[in-house]
């Protein structure tokens, strides 16, 4: 079973902390619906919808880089302000 987090992603933050409320951003617009509900009680993507976004995003590895995560957290941003 693959995690719902990325490896490496927490490192990244660390070094470059104003990427850090971008990516969270872009881990709330992922959350599953009513997840307050249904364990675990935290706002993550449902597994099913995660494993599709990991295999559509890298192929059959599954295996994100921190740096491209960071990247489309940017551009979620910027279309979700229409910049």
């Amino acid at each position: 079973m693959r995690r719902w987090w990325v490896p490496g992603l927490a490192a990244y933050l660390a070094r470059h902390p104003r990427d850090l409320p971008c990516v969270l951003r872009a881990a709330w617009r992922l959350r599953r619906r009513q997840w307050w509900r249904h364990r675990p009680w935290l706002p993550v993507p449902a597994r099913d919808y995660w494993e599709f976004r990991l295999s559509t995003a890298n192929g059959s590895t599954g295996q994100l880089d921190p740096a491209a995560v960071v990247a489309v957290a940017r551009w979620s941003d910027l279309q979700r302000t229409g910049k």
